[in-house]
């Protein structure tokens, strides 16, 4: 693995593939499985990076595309680089841009030199190509980098997922070619669609790099859980033991326990800010609309069993009433609970695994369920 970084799988549960491991880089470890933060434009919405740590976060995710765009690479280089620039001192993670250029599917073009989009900032025409994207990773400095690659939709003919898992290939190549640092870990990135024969071989091939880690792309882009739970459980294995694996996009308790279940460590989704900003908060896997009447007189916190300082200072009451006010400590509040929450699930999952007990203590999570309806 490259200088700086290693991963040690500490225990694995005898009924399913979950594993619990330490994954170290040069900003500290990540104890997996570990729900990571999406901090996209350098910052994690609506809360502050001491904030951010009360959580239990140890590692946050940004964007490459969207720093391009707003503020630019060398910016942040100028700040002393990304973990100076934002006040976060944990391990950092950037993804390469790829799934963003998928979803400006009318905005860009897709050629094997790389993707040409006009900047939905100020009209420019932006040529990202795996070289570039690389670059402007190395400029920025996060821990763990991504391999640029072509994210299909869903639905998508077989021969749409075949070629853009063929290009993502050649486009690594041309990453592993590209990265000039060496305390910065690329990652690989497995494609094929909802074809698992497709994800078995890009799986396969992609293990001959010997890379740092390994994520598994293009999932919840449309396509129904039950096939997301395929993929993970076909793909997984056959990444290697000893790297960390990453599912890209993926925050719901039940997606997160089946993809543990399958040897998934690291998972990122935007969820926990994007439903505290609707007036949504996660408690114990259910979804609660705080805008709802019933909860205008509920004094009550939102889990009397979180220690947040969300839950420890505050009711549901007063949340209502701060989203019926449209007063931005709302939006706070409830992104500290939500992150908080995620990261207790994986959190409590690892600590199963170490005790034996996973695979009878989160066995309600481990089959397919009905998404969970607000209350």
């Amino acid at each position: 693995m490259t200088a700086n970084f290693s991963f040690e799988c500490i225990a694995s549960c005898n009924q399913t593939k979950a594993r619990a491991g330490v994954f170290q880089t040069p900003h500290g470890i990540v104890e997996t499985p570990r729900f990571m933060p999406v901090g996209t434009l350098a910052n994690v919405k609506t809360i502050t990076p001491a904030q951010l740590k009360d959580t239990g976060a140890q590692m946050v995710l940004s964007n490459t595309y969207h720093l391009h765009l707003q503020p630019g690479e060398d910016i942040v280089a100028g700040g002393g680089g990304l973990h100076k620039f934002m006040g976060w001192n944990g391990p950092m993670l950037t993804d390469s841009g790829g799934f963003q250029v998928f979803s400006l599917s009318e905005m860009r073009k897709i050629t094997e030199e790389g993707v040409t989009f006009r900047s939905p900032r100020d009209g420019r025409i932006i040529n990202l190509t795996p070289e570039r994207s690389i670059a402007i990773q190395n400029t920025l400095g996060a821990d763990v980098i991504m391999a640029f690659d072509e994210c299909p939709p869903y639905p998508a003919t077989r021969e749409e997922v075949e070629a853009a898992t063929s290009r993502t290939y050649r486009w690594l190549e041309r990453c592993i070619s590209a990265h000039q640092r060496q305390d910065q870990a690329l990652f690989g990135i497995v494609q094929g669609g909802v074809y698992l024969d497709l994800r078995a071989k890009a799986a396969l091939d992609l293990k001959q790099f010997d890379l740092p880690g390994y994520a598994i792309g293009g999932v919840s882009v449309g396509e129904p859980p039950e096939l997301i739970a395929q993929i993970v459980e076909t793909t997984a294995p056959l990444l290697p033991s000893d790297k960390p694996r990453y599912l890209m996009g993926v925050g719901t308790y039940r997606e997160m326990a089946m993809a543990i279940a399958s040897g998934i460590d690291l998972f990122d989704c935007v969820i926990p800010t994007r439903w505290a900003r609707h007036g949504t908060a996660m408690v114990q896997g259910e979804r609660w609309n705080l805008k709802n009447a019933k909860f205008r007189e509920d004094f009550a916190p939102l889990d009397e069993t979180c220690p947040c300082y969300t839950c420890q200072n505050f009711s549901r009451a007063y949340i209502s009433h701060l989203l019926r006010s449209q007063e931005i400590l709302a939006y706070t509040l409830l992104s500290i609970h939500n992150i908080t929450e995620l990261i207790r699930f994986t959190q409590k999952i690892r600590n199963a695994i170490l005790q034996g007990t996973f695979a009878t203590d989160f066995a309600h999570w481990l089959k397919p369920g009905e998404v969970q309806e607000e209350k």
